[in-house]
């Protein structure tokens, strides 16, 4: 299923009920009271329990017996050590299941060379254009000592989900083909099916295609519940008289629509708390944000590709290696605050990570499974 990218202020928790928290409640035993981190820290919540009184009552109303005061403290000693005991490891299942936040869910990854095609709908400037393709070619560069912290640097923390896979391959991510479709062939009010329609133009194997749709382009869902999306669909090929799935991305450019949702930090947010806009890199509001939402979909594709890799919660809602990590860009970030980044000092331009061509980017934090964190370039 595919996996739609929010703003950060619309973001799920990080932790929905879990079975184990589902039962400390309906036993009565623990109320489950989640401590929000501080400004600083890039760990999850965590849970912390309040003891209820809720036992002695039961105690003492147990089978209708009358006890004397001596054997009632003997008995509610013995259960007050099961009750502790319980709840320990109760609590040591709890912290388990956070340290792997993201579980694997079996499916294939992607593994070996794999071209990212870009499909480029609607009209795009020649520098725009640019903007994009530097980045996708950043993810594969080699990085040199002077250009760090860089996007290959950043791109690395995907490759510790593939360690942890069974198969434990690697993954290697290219510029492929472009292709352009500046008529607007499907029109400008796209729907679901027509981002399949025009992803599938691209190859279909050993590939990712990338739709980007410009700034005139309304598409099913955007600024209201998403900035992008990434997913699958079945390929018209076959291999030994099998179909199989191709991997897609679809990111729209927010300008005119919704900069304050789909680009932040480099637009005023329309709701939540408020601080002036970050100046953006590469002196383009809609396609620094573009690539910020393109960073974050290619991470969720590279871990979660068809919808049973690396995800935690509903797999038609999950979250993903960097959808964990919303609106964290560096350290101390906080709602409203992107984190303390870079800042260039002739054009006052923030960023996190170097990539090709000189060029300078905001990339999200993505959720480290090594370290059981949001992890960023800075």
């Amino acid at each position: 299923m595919p996996e739609g990218l929010t703003t950060p202020h619309a973001q799920k928790s990080l932790f929905n009920l879990s079975p184990q928290l589902k039962t400390h409640i309906s036993l009565d035993l623990y109320i489950p009271l989640f401590l929000s981190p501080s400004s600083t820290s890039q760990h999850p919540p965590i849970p912390r329990f309040k003891k209820r009184a809720v036992i002695v009552v039961t105690i003492q109303k147990m089978a209708g017996l009358v006890v004397s005061s001596q054997c009632f403290l003997k008995l509610l000693l013995v259960v007050s050590v099961f009750h502790v005991s319980f709840a320990a490891r109760r609590l040591n299942e709890l912290v388990q299941d956070q340290s792997q936040l993201l579980h694997y869910h079996n499916g294939p990854l992607l593994y070996g060379k794999i071209a990212v095609n870009l499909i480029w709908y609607g009209n795009f400037k020649p520098s725009q254009k640019a903007i994009i393709t530097d980045f996708v070619t950043s993810l594969s560069s080699p990085a040199s000592q002077s250009s760090q912290p860089s996007v290959a640097t950043w791109w690395k923390t995907t490759e510790k989900y593939y360690h942890l896979s069974p198969r434990k391959a690697s993954l290697s991510l290219s510029l492929g083909d472009q292709i352009l479709d500046e008529t607007y062939s499907l029109g400008k009010s796209l729907t679901g099916k027509n981002l399949v329609q025009l992803a599938s133009k691209g190859g279909q194997r050993n590939s990712i295609n990338v739709v980007l749709t410009s700034a005139d382009v309304a598409v099913e869902g955007f600024c209201m519940s998403r900035c992008g999306t990434h997913g699958s669909s079945a390929s018209h090929l076959k291999k030994n008289s099998k179909s199989y799935k191709f991997a897609y991305i679809w990111v729209g450019n927010s300008e005119t629509q919704c900069p304050g949702q789909c680009a932040w930090p480099f637009h005023q947010p329309i709701y939540g708390p408020q601080s002036p806009p970050l100046v953006a890199p590469n002196n383009d509001v809609g396609l620094d944000g573009m690539v910020i939402n393109l960073a974050s979909l290619l991470a969720g594709t590279a871990t979660n590709p068809f919808g049973n890799g690396y995800f935690q919660g509903p797999a038609e809602a999950p979250l993903e290696a960097a959808s964990a990590c919303p609106g964290v860009y560096g350290k101390g970030a906080y709602p409203g605050y992107a984190g303390d980044l870079l800042v260039d000092s002739t054009t006052g331009a923030s960023y996190n990570v170097k990539g090709a061509n000189g060029r300078k980017y905001l990339v999200p934090a993505l959720y480290d499974p090594s370290t059981s964190s949001c992890s960023t370039p800075v």
